[in-house]
């Protein structure tokens, strides 16, 4: 298939005959611009196949071809969260066609339920931000008042970590992504705010390496005013014990319309940190892998450590009392404050 790849309405590029153009180097996604692999970023952007309701959204939509990039081309490679999307060469399409105005498929996205799956089988539209919402738990993208949010299934112990580590993250002035408890899931607000900004995962840049001082040295680079926003995340996620800080659940946000890099995308995803897993043994924090990992961030570049904040047992008792779920609260403040005192400041 040979199409331009467009931000908006403007064409950025123009892949033909398995040959990449650039048009417009400045508003390219940083994926093409740093390794030029269309497949590979059309894949990145698909729906997680190994999701049972995905299989089941696949099927009420009648694909025929359920891989990964055919998947993406069925809704033009649009997505929620950035501006970017696919336009055949001959097509008279424009943005306002192929952006999302409906959240049609999202029960069925999140539940797999029955009636939902006959219900969309039926349906004259296939026009759905599922096909593009990527990530390995069960998640839909509903639409209230105008402004998308983010549906995904959690039970007790991650909807409280989720919950816990946005409010404490807000308590030390961070930039937080905004959660909210639901029935059996936890949803976040698009921080994008229907694409006015730009995400792009850290995965197009860095691809799978997650090390925490070349994560810093790109900042440096292409975003200085980032990095004390990404040792603020790192934090956070050491002591609240994340060890899934991937490429693809962190990223920066660039200007829609000049591509500019604009700052470090709000913190989130945390479902897999603290209590989601069950409670921790090891209250100590002894032999503790992330701690050992943020403390070398921290002895390769001290100057880094003027963005550790103060924190107290006071003050996550009182965020703690504000989430309003029933947790061993004593055994993770003492969890946390004992990290905390063996990060070096």
């Amino acid at each position: 298939m040979n199409f331009y790849i467009m931000s908006k309405d403007v064409a950025v590029a123009k892949w033909q005959d398995n040959n990449l153009e650039i048009i417009n180097e400045k508003m390219l996604p940083l994926y093409l611009k740093n390794t030029g692999n269309v497949e590979k970023w059309l894949e990145t952007r698909a729906i997680d196949c190994h999701r049972a309701n995905s299989r089941l959204l696949k099927k009420a939509l009648r694909l025929t071809e359920k891989d990964d990039t055919s998947t993406v081309l069925a809704v033009n490679a649009a997505t929620i969260t950035d501006n970017y999307w696919i336009k055949p060469l001959d097509s008279d399409l424009t943005y306002e066609d192929v952006r999302f105005d409906n959240d049609y498929f999202a029960n069925l996205a999140l539940t797999g339920n029955y009636d939902s799956f006959n219900r969309v089988a039926n349906s004259k539209t296939s026009k759905t931000p599922e096909l593009t919402n990527i990530g390995s738990f069960e998640k839909c993208w509903k639409l209230k008042k105008g402004q998308w949010w983010m549906y995904k299934k959690a039970n007790h112990d991650e909807m409280f970590s989720e919950l816990f580590i946005y409010r404490l993250g807000v308590e030390l002035g961070f930039k937080m992504a905004e959660y909210e408890r639901g029935n059996g899931v936890i949803k976040t607000k698009d921080f994008t705010d229907n694409a006015l900004v730009n995400f792009e995962p850290a995965f197009n840049i860095l691809g799978d390496d997650e090390d925490y001082i070349k994560s810093v040295e790109m900042l440096k680079i292409i975003c200085p005013d980032a990095v004390g926003d990404y040792v603020k995340m790192l934090f956070l996620d050491t002591i609240c014990a994340n060890p899934d800080r991937h490429t693809f659940n962190f990223g920066v946000l660039r200007d829609a319309d000049t591509g500019e890099i604009v700052g470090l995308a709000p913190n989130f995803d945390n479902n897999m940190a603290l209590i989601s897993r069950g409670y921790p043994k090891n209250i100590t924090r002894k032999n503790d892998l992330l701690i050992k990992l943020f403390n070398e961030l921290m002895q390769y570049d001290e100057s880094l450590k003027k963005y550790i904040p103060t924190l107290s047992e006071d003050l996550i008792k009182n965020v703690l009392k504000s989430v309003g779920m029933r947790v061993k609260s004593k055994e993770i403040t003492e969890f946390i404050m004992n990290g905390y005192r063996l990060i070096e400041k």
